[in-house]
C-alpha cells in the first residue's frame, strides 16, 4: 500500500542535482518512475549487490526524490523496503530555469557514463551498440505534438519490462531553438534579408 506524502505541495527540485551526481542514482529513479520496488529488485536490475544500494537509495530518500511506499515480508520474518518515486516524473514548466538545468545536466552525466561504458565494452569486444544522432527540425505545433505522441507510443511499446532483450538507454530532447509565434497567429513572420 503506497504512503501519501505529508505535505500537499509538489517537491522542488533544486538541489537534487546533488542527489543525482552518481548515474547510478539517475538508473535507480528512472527504474522506480516504471514501478516501486525494493532494493533486491533493483540490484538484479542495476547487476549490483543489494547492499551496494542502500546509500544510493538513502541519498534519494533525503533529497525527496523517492519514499518507502510498502514493507513486503519476506521469509523468517524479515521485511523488505518497496521503493517509489516522490516525484513521478522529471522537473516540468514550474521548476525554475537553474532547476532544469541542474536536473537535465545530471541526466547528461548519466548518459555520458553510459555511452562510456558501451564504448570500453566495445573495445574489450562485448556487443554493445550506440547510436547518437544529433540534428534540427523545423516542426509547426501540429507537428510537434505528433511527434511527442510517437515518441510517447514507442516508449510504452518497447517500454515493457517483461519484454525479453536488452535495456537500452534512449535520449530524446526536444528543444525550439527560438520563439515559437503566438497561437493567435497564422502566418509566419517574413524573413528580412
Amino acid at each position: 500500500m503506497r504512503t501519501q506524502r505529508s505535505d500537499a505541495s509538489p517537491p522542488r527540485w533544486r538541489g537534487v542535482h546533488k542527489a543525482l551526481a552518481d548515474p547510478l542514482r539517475i538508473r535507480l529513479l528512472e527504474a522506480l518512475w516504471e514501478t516501486p520496488q525494493s532494493a533486491r529488485e533493483l540490484a538484479d536490475r542495476a547487476d549490483l549487490p543489494a547492499d551496494r544500494l542502500y546509500y544510493h537509495l538513502g541519498q534519494l530518500e533525503q533529497s525527496g526524490l523517492i519514499e518507502i511506499a510498502d514493507y513486503r515480508p519476506l521469509a523468517r520474518g524479515k521485511v523488505e523496503r518497496v521503493y517509489a518515486p516522490a516525484v513521478t516524473e522529471p522537473p516540468n514548466d514550474a521548476a525554475s530555469p537553474e532547476e532544469m538545468a541542474e536536473f537535465l545536466g545530471s541526466m547528461l552525466d548519466a548518459t555520458r557514463a553510459d555511452i562510456s561504458a558501451a564504448y570500453r565494452s566495445k573495445q574489450a569486444g562485448g556487443r554493445r551498440e550506440v547510436d547518437l544522432h544529433r540534428g534540427a527540425l523545423r516542426l509547426t505545433d501540429e507537428a510537434l505534438a505528433e511527434l511527442r505522441e510517437y515518441i510517447a507510443r514507442l516508449a510504452s511499446q518497447f517500454g515493457d519490462r517483461d519484454t525479453p532483450g536488452v535495456w537500452t538507454r534512449v535520449v530524446v530532447a526536444l528543444v525550439d531553438l527560438q520563439d515559437r509565434p503566438s497561437s493567435d497567429t497564422t502566418e509566419l513572420p517574413e524573413r528580412t534579408s
